[in-house]
């Protein structure tokens, strides 16, 4: 415990903004770090702004001795998702992987470690909906002292058995891999079938709530606590030693999260050398032969380059291309299903014309491909190479055009197919259709734009793990929310606006307001590219 101590203060303090804010004499670098810091405390207020309402709902019809198991399950689900596509880049294949494994520790006493990093990094987002849960709770249920310092501490372990089986899974996938030539291939197409496989428990578990009546849902509080606590026993644990003090509960809890650390770390630690060793070579093909050489262009070459550089990488192709897989499934989905029937699924049987969500589809696409650009990381995840772009003799405008028509070639192929899929299920009209793909490639076109914007003007070349710059960085943050937030407010702007005008001309007004947008934005990215000679 003592050595994964010493390792775990080493890596948090390497890593530390707040370490870097007080040594550093860059007044770009320490306006970036609060930037930084004031963005999350933004997010985290968002969080818990949203927690708390969804607490005061649940006083308000009487049934807040149901937000324990809320609570669990929420960072629970939060923790396990987290976790699964962080586990290749925290815990296997990371880059100071031989630094680490040359110190004098065993390698379970490594990979707990970083485990631990991995928590550590990641606790602030749990703590948030723990921390909004439990004042919504205080608010009507009006506990004893107690039980907040109970609520505290058990909270904190509440992410541990989750986050210990995502890892587990993980590694279980890197195992697997490790035994393939082509490691990354393999370990991505796993690590997707698994997160496809996780998001469709929703709905599972969605399908068996549905089967209960409302009014027992509303009054039966006993029922509604055993019927979710029972998948999951760790949020009965918690639960039970909230609403009724069990100390054998809140032990349990405790108990069974560091006998699986334990464990899990056992288990790992015995083929961890083996599994880094093998995801990191590469082998060589034994039937190796000269062809002749074709050329392309050196937009199309940095393209290319791009292109080897997720194919390296499990955590950039899982994050950069499960956009394009959900769009291709809900596309083929809806095409079997049925435009409306898929439409009365979603909003559970609501009374109102389908149709009037027609100008909304490539909003609706848009949100599957354009949430992640890999623009926004992909500058950045050149990392200590940067110098060897900087010494070849082309422009960075060229090197960002580059990697922009990368982000073109990843999104705009799978948004034409997901918006055709849409528009022949729902029986919109050529023309129309004709709009929508345009509007959907304008779209990728912004994303592209605003994403290398964000990943210029973030750059962040000083990473150790590629997770902080793929999953974590400023970049992704400020490209992602906002993104998220605008195209909400359009896809509903689209709807609204399809009431009182022609889906046409709704197309033909968002088209040339994007197009704009992204003008803008490209003409921001050289700007800054200029400004990076």
């Amino acid at each position: 415990m003592k050595k994964n101590n010493i390792l775990l203060k080493t890596l948090l303090m390497s890593t530390s903004s707040l370490n870097i804010f007080r040594y550093t004499t860059d007044k770009k670098k320490k306006g970036k770090i609060v930037g930084a810091f004031f963005g999350l405390l933004a997010l985290y207020a968002m969080l818990m702004f949203y927690f708390i309402a969804a607490c005061v709902g649940y006083g308000k019809i009487g049934i807040i001795d149901s937000v324990p198991v809320l609570c669990s399950v929420s960072i629970s689900m939060l923790a396990f998702f987290f976790t699964i596509f962080k586990t290749n880049g925290y815990l296997f294949n990371f880059r100071e992987y031989d630094m680490l494994m040359s110190l004098p520790f065993e390698a379970k006493t490594v990979a707990a470690c970083k485990f631990l990093y991995m928590y550590v990094k990641s606790l602030p987002w749990y703590q948030s909906i723990s921390l909004s849960m439990m004042i919504g709770y205080g608010i009507y249920a009006k506990p004893s002292p107690v039980t907040y310092i109970l609520w505290i501490v058990l909270s904190l372990f509440l992410p541990i058995i989750p986050m210990l089986v995502a890892s587990f899974l993980g590694f279980i996938i890197a195992r697997i891999s490790a035994g393939f030539r082509k490691t990354n291939i393999v370990q991505t197409i796993l690590t997707v079938a698994l997160v496809l496989f996780a998001f469709s428990i929703r709905f599972i578990m969605e399908d068996l709530f549905r089967n209960n009546k409302v009014e027992e849902v509303l009054t039966d509080m006993s029922g509604v606590t055993d019927n979710m606590a029972g998948y999951y026993l760790p949020a009965k644990w918690f639960a039970n030693a909230i609403t009724k003090s069990g100390i054998s509960d809140a032990l349990l809890l405790v108990g069974l999260s560091v006998i699986l650390f334990t464990a899990v770390f056992v288990i790992v630690g015995r083929s961890y050398r083996n599994i880094n060793s093998s995801l990191k070579n590469h082998a060589a093909s034994k039937n190796y032969s000269m062809t002749s050489q074709k050329t392309k262009s050196v937009l199309n070459s940095i393209a290319f380059k791009e292109l080897k550089r997720m194919t390296g990488s499990t955590a950039y192709m899982v994050n950069g291309g499960m956009g394009q897989i959900l769009c291709t499934i809900a596309g083929i989905l809806v095409l079997i299903v049925g435009f409306d029937n898929a439409v009365t699924m979603i909003t559970q049987n609501a009374p109102f014309d389908h149709a009037i969500i027609r100008p909304a589809i490539p909003f609706i696409i848009y949100f599957f491909i354009g949430m992640v650009a890999t623009t926004a990381c992909s500058p950045s995840l050149e990392g200590k190479s940067y110098w060897i772009i900087k010494s070849l003799p082309l422009s960075m405008k060229t090197v960002y055009r580059g990697k922009m028509l990368f982000n073109m070639y990843a999104t705009v192929p799978f948004m034409t197919f997901g918006i055709l899929c849409l528009c022949i299920s729902s029986k919109t009209p050529f023309v129309e259709s004709l709009l929508y793909i345009i509007l959907g490639i304008v779209l990728c076109a912004f994303s592209t734009a605003w994403g290398c914007v964000c990943g210029v003007k973030h750059l962040k070349l000083d990473w150790e793990n590629e997770i902080e710059v793929i999953k974590q960085s400023s970049a992704v943050v400020i490209y992602m929310f906002p993104n998220m937030i605008r195209t909400m407010l359009f896809a509903a702007g689209a709807v609204i606006l399809g009431r009182v005008m022609d889906n046409r001309l709704i197309a033909l007004i968002f088209i040339v307001f994007e197009s704009a947008l992204a003008m803008l934005c490209y003409a921001r990215v050289m700007a800054l590219a200029k400004k990076n000679k």
